[in-house]
């Protein structure tokens, strides 16, 4: 536990500050923003409690929202995302034994199951920000393609990063 929490405070570290200065300028066509600091929710380990997932997925939240001048949609969109982590993950794998406190991965989880879940957590994080920012101003039209865009842009981005992680026996 104690090597989870200190990967997941350098994670925090990092992605936050690099989500709000760097990620959140590299837009492809002023519609898709890929929303990398979604790595820390994804990486919690399914052994964590469901109340510690949902204080981390709000605090996580809460930081994105102070880079990003956000007021709130990061926070609500990262709770509810991490109050759903377990079930998504039961939903595609097969383990009994939640990975033995291991984060989930394709190394750990097959790569076919890690596929599915980690699209399933993008496009369900991607659905509520994007749904809770539309309640500004609403273009069905616009709110798709930020939503089906940023999914794609952002799961490519953590996948990727999945793949450059080194594999442990």
């Amino acid at each position: 536990m104690a090597k989870f929490a200190l990967r997941y405070a350098l994670a925090f570290i990092v992605l936050l500050p690099a989500q709000g200065v760097v990620f959140n300028h590299m837009t492809l066509f002023s519609v898709a923003v890929p929303l990398v600091f979604l790595w820390l929710l994804v990486s919690v380990p399914v052994t964590v409690g469901t109340n510690l997932t949902m204080l981390l997925g709000f605090l996580t939240g809460l930081g994105v929202d102070i880079f990003c001048d956000t007021p709130g949609v990061n926070a609500l969109s990262c709770t509810v995302v991490s109050f759903a982590h377990k079930p998504l993950f039961h939903l595609y794998s097969s383990f009994d034994d939640d990975l033995g406190g291991r984060s989930p991965s394709s190394a750990s989880m097959g790569a076919p199951a890690f596929v599915k879940f980690l699209l399933t957590t993008v496009a369900l994080y991607c659905v509520l920000m994007f749904t809770i920012e539309a309640f500004q101003m609403f273009n069905f039209r616009m709110w798709i393609l930020r939503v089906t865009s940023s999914t794609i842009y952002t799961f490519i981005m953590l996948y990727a990063a999945d793949c450059l992680r080194p594999r442990r026996e």
